[in-house]
């Protein structure tokens, strides 16, 4: 080959090599020049209080006051498409079945709480008369509410109206262990990992990966009722000298010494729920 030949030869291979660079270098800022449309907890950026139109068409013109069924689930769905919404309130004897917590610890799962490890540091706890539990451990979230007891999880189908209040952690239930039953621990999976971003920490509880109860409950409801409603929300670090909780005398500040818990992340959550209008803050402390 002559040297013309070679070196025509050499300036085509890097002019073509050249054109290739640079189109990929075009096509590489295009796409990331673009504006994303979801964070990276997979929310909508640009978070509206306006129904979209295919939920306007639906609950748009329901009177004021009226029941808007599942309200909640179609607007967590509409700024987190992720969303789904099949996830029991609480466990059953089904309850190896559930893939999303079998492979993960308390309080994410129940990986390690079959019936091989209740022979471990056993102890009864007594509530009036009777036995709430024989396995330390295993820690049961209590929920009070005004509805009347009820022995099976779905029939909380025909209630109007539920709600929830919290107290100080019970020391002693006066239920029997056949009416008790132990919230999904899902609802803390899904609050910690998916919707406020905390620490995975290999699915293990560790320092800042905790939800709030609270956050907790607003999960639960998100998936069980058709609109979410909220009172007395809200950590106000400005001040640090007003009660964290409504029933102790422990002050504000204190949730800063907290190891468990993130609530600066928390509320950047909470607070896109109430923005998109998917839960409603009816004493705006959020």
């Amino acid at each position: 080959m002559k040297p013309t030949r070679k070196l025509l030869f050499v300036l085509c291979a890097l002019l073509v090599l050249g054109f290739i660079y640079y189109s990929s270098w075009k096509l590489h800022l295009y796409v990331w020049g673009q504006n994303p449309r979801y964070d990276k907890q997979g929310f909508l950026l640009q978070l509206e209080t306006k129904l979209p139109p295919e939920l306007a068409y639906k609950y748009g013109n329901l009177s004021e006051g009226v029941c808007k069924p599942g309200y909640a689930t179609a607007k967590m769905t509409s700024i987190y498409p992720k969303f789904v919404k099949l996830a029991p309130m609480f466990l059953d004897r089904n309850f190896k079945q559930h893939t999303k917590i079998k492979n993960y610890p308390p309080p994410f799962g129940i990986k390690t709480q079959g019936k091989e490890d209740l022979g471990l540091k056993r102890e009864t706890s007594s509530g009036i008369g009777e036995p709430i539990s024989s396995a330390v451990g295993l820690r049961e979230w209590h929920r009070r509410m005004r509805a009347a007891s009820i022995s099976q999880w779905n029939q909380f189908g025909w209630k109007n109206r539920m709600e929830g209040f919290w107290k100080s952690v019970a020391q002693h239930v006066p239920r029997k262990p056949a009416e008790m039953r132990i919230l999904n621990p899902y609802f803390i999976q899904e609050a910690a990992f998916q919707f406020i971003g905390l620490p995975f920490n290999n699915g293990l509880m560790g320092k800042g990966n905790i939800p709030t109860l609270g956050t907790v409950a607003i999960t639960m409801a998100l998936h069980n009722c058709d609109e979410v409603a909220v009172a007395g929300f809200g950590y106000d670090m400005t001040a640090p000298q007003a009660p964290l909780h409504y029933y102790e005398s422990v002050k504000m500040s204190a949730i800063k010494e907290s190891w468990t818990h993130n609530i600066a992340k928390e509320k950047e959550f909470l607070r896109k729920l109430v923005k998109a209008n998917v839960i409603t803050d009816l004493t705006k402390g959020i």
